[in-house]
């Protein structure tokens, strides 16, 4: 029985724990919130460290990703450091391969035309490969880095400006406290509809971490598609009842939830059976292969009932 916990400084609310067969192993995947608070982590880490096989850090990166430079998030080192004997992953090993093979997926089994459509990336820092899969599939990006993690009111129209932008503000925003970037604990549930309303109107696809989607989600997302991970039940009515068309998680479901990149990197990590140092691309592109990861797919409105198109 192999055990995976993603330790989060995310929402207790959004605490779930599965048990789940993956190529012949059982595994306990568990999700284990802090309501923001970095010091319980940290502790919750400590006390599991060298017992479980393999932590997610949730609710936090430990690097952004600016073209080829990565940066370093400073208030996600004291969660790292915390661990000494049980690999620790953020997730960004699945954003560059899981999440990049997803659109091309999506795009080769003809089930999204991409060319052309209108796409608000959240965060691109956030979600590189994706970002990178969605341009090269012929999409007009928005990337809403500066408005979702800053608040600059300012859309950034291409990846290129986006790395420009980026490169200057990068060394600078990692070094801020984490919660001044991005929702923890109780500021996830918060949602402010009418800011930055008309870039998710004048967009087909809406793409990125669902914490940035949901804080400004206006009360009507008609017609459209979000390409997101980490949603609970709760968050699929949701966003039914705001009218969006379809749902596509790039991880799979299990237990009524998908899990966030940390997870699935960590469930990942613990099969391939390496040191992370250790682990390379193809090392997880094999591994994807194996354990047939492939996007959820929903229609949201049907007459009846949400409907799986795969």
């Amino acid at each position: 029985m192999k055990h995976i916990v993603s330790v989060s400084i995310g929402s207790t609310e959004r605490n779930h724990r599965a048990e789940v067969d993956l190529l012949g192993e059982q595994f306990i995947i568990e999700r284990i919130g802090t309501n923001g608070d970095i010091e319980k982590a940290i502790k919750i880490l400590k006390t599991l460290d060298g017992k479980v096989d393999a932590f997610g850090m949730g609710g936090i990166d430990l690097y952004i990703y600016v073209g080829s430079k990565r940066y370093t998030i400073k208030d996600a080192l004291p969660l790292r450091e915390a661990v000494r004997y049980t690999p620790i992953v953020d997730g960004s090993g699945l954003k560059n391969t899981l999440e990049r093979n997803v659109i091309e997926y999506l795009e080769k089994q003809k089930l999204i035309d991409f060319s052309g459509k209108k796409v608000l990336m959240v965060s691109a820092a956030d979600r590189f490969g994706m970002a990178q899969a969605l341009e090269a599939a012929g999409c007009t990006l928005t990337c809403g880095d500066l408005m979702f993690s800053l608040g600059i009111p300012y859309p950034v129209k291409s990846l290129k400006l986006f790395y420009r932008i980026a490169g200057i503000i990068a060394p600078i925003a990692v070094k801020m406290p984490f919660h001044l970037l991005y929702p923890t604990g109780k500021e996830q549930h918060k949602n402010e509809i009418y800011k930055y309303e008309q870039y998710y109107h004048e967009s087909d696809i809406i793409a990125g971490d669902f914490h940035y989607i949901h804080r400004f989600m206006p009360k009507r997302l008609e017609n459209k598609i979000v390409i997101t991970n980490t949603v609970t039940s709760q968050d699929i009515e949701e966003m039914r009842s705001r009218g969006v068309e379809t749902l596509i998680t790039t991880t799979p479901e299990f237990k009524g939830r998908s899990f966030g990149t940390n997870v699935m990197e960590a469930i990942i990590i613990t099969c391939i059976g390496k040191n992370t140092s250790e682990v390379t691309e193809a090392d997880y592109k094999n591994m994807i292969r194996k354990l047939a990861l492939e996007p959820r797919i929903i229609s949201l409105q049907e007459k009846d009932s949400i409907t799986e198109l795969r």
